[in-house]
Formats: structure tokens, C-alpha cells, sequence
């Protein structure tokens, strides 16, 4: 006879405690599901492509500056200028984009470019952040979006899985003739002045 007495309804009994990994595993576990919903969380940007090309003629524009000035286009006839737009004045990817070209503005003169920059802040901000950062370059306000318009940059952007209009970072060379060169759709903010002059 077997020593041991066996109860059936010992087997029969379903756990009471779920089985749990040694602790280890867990934790790998959950760091790989925070990595996993890290990346589905980054922001995703449609970028909707400008009406404009290159070759055309570059739509003529004025605006008011950070002190208030009228600027024009035609007042850079005869020189290549750089149209950058971008969402909002002292904002993080906004900041690195308008600082590279500050570090590298002097080869962008010495090439001879001209940078304009375009958002639909208005000129009491562009001021706060021409001087914040020493921005050597003009600022445009533009916040009827009348030229943010005639350049088709406004669209469709998608945040989070949240859809809304707003400003689609572009930039536009134009040459000495006023025909855009080049269009830059996707700028990258750390080396936007190695692009412009590639």
C-alpha cells in the first residue's frame, strides 16, 4: 500500500492565486510594455504637400516684421532668400530650428542668402523671441495666415491620434529671379542651414 494518502478533491481544486513570474521577469515584462507604449505615443505629423514648385514663381508677400516694419519680397530682388515657416516662436523643435540658422547665418550670407521667417505669431512675440534668442534675421508675423496661405502650408496635422489643422514646417529658396529653387518639406531643425545650401 502506497504511504501516501492522496485526496482526490486536492487536484480538483482550482488554484486560488494565479501563477506570477519571479520578479525579474516581471520587471522586464513591464519595461518592455512602457517601451512599447512610449513608442505608439510619439506624435505623428501628415504632412500635406504645398501647392507650389519648384520652378515656379514664388508668390509675392508683405508683412510686418518684429519692429513693426513693412516687408516685402520684392524688397530682396537681385537676392536668393530663404522662406522658412514654422508653427510658433520659442517653442522646442521651433527654437533649435531658428537657432541653427543663427549659428550659420554668416555662411548663409556669405553665400549669399537672405532668411526670412514666417509663423502666424504676432510682431510683440516675434520681438520677445528675436531678442531672446539674437535672431539676426527678420521675423514676418503672420496671423491671418494670409501668406501662410498663398504659400499652401496650413493643413491637416495628427498629434497623439488627434487630428487638427495648423502650420506644416516647409521652407522655400527662391532665387535671384523670385523662382523658387527649392522646397524643403521636412526641415531638419539641427542642420536646417546645411540643408538649404545642399
Amino acid at each position: 500500500m502506497c504511504p501516501f494518502s492522496f485526496t482526490p478533491s486536492l487536484f480538483a481544486k482550482p488554484l486560488t492565486r494565479p501563477f506570477a513570474p519571479p520578479r525579474e521577469i516581471r520587471c522586464a515584462i513591464l519595461l518592455e510594455s512602457v517601451s512599447s507604449a512610449i513608442i505608439f505615443a510619439l506624435p505623428k505629423t501628415e504632412h500635406m504637400a504645398t501647392h507650389l514648385t519648384v520652378g515656379e514663381k514664388a508668390p509675392v508677400f508683405k508683412g510686418k516684421d518684429q519692429n513693426g516694419k513693412s516687408v516685402s519680397l520684392k524688397d530682396f530682388k537681385g537676392q536668393k532668400v530663404v522662406v522658412y515657416f514654422y508653427p510658433q516662436d520659442d517653442t522646442p523643435v521651433c527654437t533649435v530650428q531658428a537657432c541653427n540658422l543663427r549659428d550659420n547665418y554668416e555662411v548663409l550670407q556669405e553665400n549669399g542668402y537672405v532668411v526670412i521667417g514666417i509663423s502666424p505669431d504676432d510682431t510683440a512675440s516675434h520681438a520677445k523671441f528675436q531678442t531672446k534668442y539674437s535672431l539676426p534675421f527678420t521675423l514676418i508675423a503672420d496671423p491671418n495666415h494670409t501668406i501662410i496661405n498663398q504659400y499652401g502650408v496650413w493643413g491637416e496635422k495628427n498629434m497623439y491620434g488627434n487630428k487638427f489643422m495648423g502650420l506644416i514646417r516647409t521652407t522655400f529658396v527662391i532665387d535671384e529671379k523670385g523662382v523658387i529653387s527649392k522646397i524643403i518639406k521636412k526641415p531638419k531643425s539641427k542642420t536646417h542651414a546645411e540643408e538649404i545650401m545642399k
